[in-house]
Order: structure tokens, then sequence, then C-alpha cells
């Protein structure tokens, strides 16, 4: 079993930037994939970033397009935490924010987590 907790949400204006946490549980943190997830209100739940296990010290990162250029996707397994550095902010980009976690390190980039954290908010004013 693994829990994930986010942190990092809140209220900015749109340009801003904003950094994301999910801290893990779990041993192996190193080699899940890891991917970040938002839900517009009134909207279903849309991958915005992953980052998966290639071997080694390297993780291949993978984005939608309505973030590829502003946002991050980056980890620090000694801490057992994945970021999603945010900048660039758009009123568009206001959505409850979700970290996931594959623990087998399946290929692909938006489907197949086992894990689920409880969600951030992010909104940002025009």
């Amino acid at each position: 079993q693994v829990q994930l907790v986010e942190s990092g949400g809140g209220l900015v204006q749109a340009g801003a930037s904003l950094r994301l946490s999910c801290t893990a549980s779990g041993r192996t943190f190193s080699s899940y994939r890891m991917g970040w997830f938002r839900q517009a209100p009134g909207k279903e739940r849309e991958f915005a970033a992953a980052l998966r296990w290639s071997g080694g010290s390297i993780y291949y990162a993978s984005y939608a397009d309505s973030v590829r250029g502003r946002f991050t996707i980056s980890r620090d397994n000694a801490k057992n935490t994945v970021y999603l550095q945010m900048n660039s902010l758009k009123p568009e980009d206001t959505a409850v924010y979700y970290c996931a976690a594959d623990t087998r390190n399946r290929v692909g980039a938006n489907g197949g987590y086992d894990y689920w954290g409880q969600g951030t908010q992010v909104t940002v004013s025009s």
C-alpha cells in the first residue's frame, strides 16, 4: 500500500507560479512511475505530467499539450517526493491537482496508476 500526500496548492493570479509536492510512502519510490492529474469543476480528470523510471538514474518525463513548456515534473528520491513546478499559470489551470503512483512502472504516461492522493486545490484568478 502506498500513501500519497499532496501539498502546495493555493490561490494565485494569472502569470504566477506554484510548486506542488507529493510525498509517498514505500521503500522503492525511485522505481515508481509518478503522475500528476487535474480535475476542473464540471470536467473529467485529465493527465498533466508523468515521470517514468527508465533504469539507473534516468527518468523520462511526459506532459499534456496544455501544460508543456509551462509545467515541470521532477522528483527527489531521497525524500520520496515528486514535484510539479507550474509557471505562467492561467485561469484555465484552475483545478484540483492529484498525485498518482504506479508501483509497476508501466509503459505510458496517463493510465494504469494504482494509488492516488487526496488532491490539492489550485485556483488561478484573472
